[in-house]
């Protein structure tokens, strides 16, 4: 009788090359084009449509509230849908389904001016537009479901392209964050130009001056933006099969309710990764009012300028532009930052990066608070231009922070998919609830910090003391309970069969 022969081993998946994750990840460029925009242009703007300073904060409830169930939602139904069942697989219908709610929102929010005085808007400058703000924030709430909606699932998509190794999973997620910050930076150095309107002279209407009309010529390049990157990431790569311990494979699994499998699935989270949960919160609480106030402090404190008053809104303007510009010098700093990001974990290990990230954070916030004490107490010329010293200082901060906002955009994302590949989830559900550790403090933030800045006279500053101190908390909870070198090493530690610490 011949030898019984032994089968033979199964062809292991072929890896998806590191220049297709490139290009999987290139719909971040577009949606972040349109973020950026909404940063740096949007707080100004609602208040020209006549809501006050101390109420513009709740304005951004829209996004977080939206966040708390799309993105878990969203997460969830492309973690349940058969990759049969769609010729783009499971994640690429949501990506391009949230890109198109993105375009029809930014459509909404740019001509809101326009469709609030077909309701009857009285156009007088100073007067409230009541019908324009009610179109502003529909369309705004759109914009962040869209917003929302891609972004979750394309974080996902790259997540089973990478097949949940720490080391790939880093890179894409390094990938993601780099075309975040080309987004940044195309969406500032466009929200910092002031002359979109003559190139678009079809968007200055009785309803909409100038400063609207660029920003309705800015949105309509942000859909042409758009467009092009959701084609190149959709187009990229063809989505696996086979998803591991994602919840596609289990069928009792669908009966469960949504809900129900969202907070139930909590009970499952072992220490390391309610630590990066937390992490995460106090980062964002940190965030937050940073993003909602950066270039209305440049406008306010900076240059002393305010949208309410006739005789100062130049002032104010002038002030969101170079507001805009640091944002943009902040993003080439992420970008950089997104290159090096993975010899950072490699040599120092993921947690401890993410607690220095934080520590420069706590630092730049507070030299926020030295610069508005020093412009408050220090005489302007004649001209009303701040002193050269006190802007160069403001954009030297926002440039710093653009290395910790490149962790904040990529690291955590990362610990998480590494942390949930043996729980059973899919990536799409647990990314969503990484979000929720997002969301959660920027509705927090958003229903404080108006009120909270009206404490102490109105101003921006109270919001960055309560940024510094949660960076700072935030930056030692992740140096002191989160694994310096296990992420770094722990496709090696496999291969040899053993536990890196």
């Amino acid at each position: 009788m011949p030898p019984r022969t032994a089968p033979a081993a199964p062809t292991p998946p072929r890896k998806v090359p590191l220049r297709k994750l490139l290009r999987a990840a290139s719909v971040a460029c577009g949606v972040q084009f349109g973020w950026a925009l909404q940063l740096s242009l949007l707080t100004p703007y609602v208040q020209e449509l006549g809501i006050p300073h101390a109420f513009a904060s709740l304005v951004w409830l829209c996004g977080p509230l939206s966040g708390l169930l799309v993105q878990p939602l969203v997460g969830h139904l492309s973690d349940r849908l058969a990759p049969a069942a769609s010729p783009l697989g499971r994640r690429r219908p949501f990506i391009a389904a949230g890109a198109a709610s993105i375009a029809a929102a930014v459509l909404t929010v740019g001509f809101s001016a326009d469709l609030g005085r077909l309701f009857g808007d009285d156009v007088t400058p100073g007067s409230t537009r009541l019908g324009a703000i009610c179109v502003y924030l529909v369309g705004f709430w759109l914009l962040d479901v869209g917003n929302n909606a891609t972004q979750g699932p394309c974080r996902a998509f790259l997540a089973d392209l990478t097949e949940n190794d720490p080391r790939r999973t880093r890179i894409a997620n390094a990938y993601f964050s780099l075309f975040m910050a080309l987004g940044n930076i195309l969406g500032y150095a466009t929200g910092a130009y002031s002359g979109w309107y003559s190139i678009f002279p079809f968007t200055v209407t009785e309803s909409c001056g100038v400063s609207c009309a660029n920003l309705k010529s800015a949105f309509l390049l942000d859909i042409i933006i758009l467009v092009i990157t959701t084609y190149i990431t959709v187009a990229s790569v063809q989505e696996p099969q086979t998803f591991g311990n994602d919840e596609a494979q289990n069928p009792g699994a669908e009966q469960e309710a949504f809900l129900w499998e969202l907070f139930g699935s909590l009970r499952y989270f072992t220490l390391p990764i309610w630590m990066v949960l937390i992490v995460t919160a106090l980062t964002w609480i940190a965030w937050f009012p940073f993003t909602l106030f950066d270039t209305d402090w440049m406008g306010r404190e900076i240059y002393r300028g305010s949208p309410d008053n006739p005789g100062e809104t130049q002032r104010y303007h002038d002030g969101v532009r170079m507001g805009s510009f640091g944002l943009m010098l902040n993003s080439v700093v992420l970008g950089f930052t997104s290159v090096v990001l993975e010899k950072l974990c490699r040599k120092w290990g993921a947690g401890l990066v993410w607690g220095v990230s934080n520590i420069i954070m706590t630092l730049c916030f507070l030299a926020m608070l030295v610069i508005t004490y020093v412009a408050q107490n220090m005489d302007y010329p004649s001209t009303g231009e701040p002193p050269t010293g006190i802007i160069v200082a403001s954009l030297v901060v926002f440039t710093i922070l653009g290395a910790p906002l490149a962790i904040t955009y990529s690291i955590p994302y990362a610990m998480a998919a590494s942390r949930v590949e043996n729980l059973g989830l899919g990536q799409g559900l647990a990314m969503g609830i990484l979000n929720l550790a997002i969301v959660v403090p920027q509705v927090i933030v958003s229903l404080g910090s108006g009120p909270w800045d009206q404490m102490f006279g109105g101003g921006n500053a109270p919001a960055f003391a309560v940024a510094a101190g949660s960076s700072f908390i935030g930056g030692l909870v992740a140096i002191l309970g989160l694994p310096r070198a296990r992420i770094a090493s722990s496709s090696s530690s496999r291969r040899r069969g053993g536990t890196h610490r």
